[in-house]
């Protein structure tokens, strides 16, 4: 369920996407439900099955209450290979760490979307330059979540 807070014309609303699917989403506004229907039918990934058994890279641990994030290198002439999320949802892991080496196609993170959980592959061979999201961050639709040099 992803939670939006919306003020229009002065009026504040609390919006809960709770489903979507196809041209139909069920939603609650200030607690109260709605179907709505849209246009056309919202961008959505296709479910693709991947058995991946993941060897996750060694991870030092930060201290209490630390955020590990990396600051991306700059890449000469652009800012590297982005890797975006297709959909909003929530990290329930991330199998890389700044510094290694990946394969196009080698999962890198793992992202709970519309109740599915979604391989986020890597679209080039290259060394992950920055690891923009951690285990448990919400994430939108087209946030950055690692970037490949």
């Amino acid at each position: 369920m992803k939670e939006y807070k919306f003020k229009i014309n002065g009026s504040e609303y609390k919006v809960n996407i709770n489903e979507v699917e196809g041209q139909e989403m069920k939603m609650e506004v200030n607690g109260t439900a709605y179907t709505v229907t849209v246009d056309k039918e919202m961008r959505a990934q296709k479910p693709r099955t991947t058995i991946v058994t993941p060897k996750p890279a060694p991870r030092v641990a930060a201290a209490a209450g630390e955020v590990q994030r990396s600051t991306p290198a700059p890449a000469a002439g652009g800012a590297g290979n982005k890797l975006n999320s297709p959909l909003p949802g929530t990290i329930l892991d991330v199998f890389v760490n700044v510094g290694d080496t990946v394969k196009a196609g080698q999962s890198v993170v793992l992202l709970e979307a519309m109740k599915m959980e979604n391989n986020i592959e890597a679209d080039v061979d290259g060394t992950v330059t920055a690891v923009n999201v951690r285990k448990g961050d919400a994430v939108l639709e087209g946030q950055n979540l690692i970037v490949i040099g």
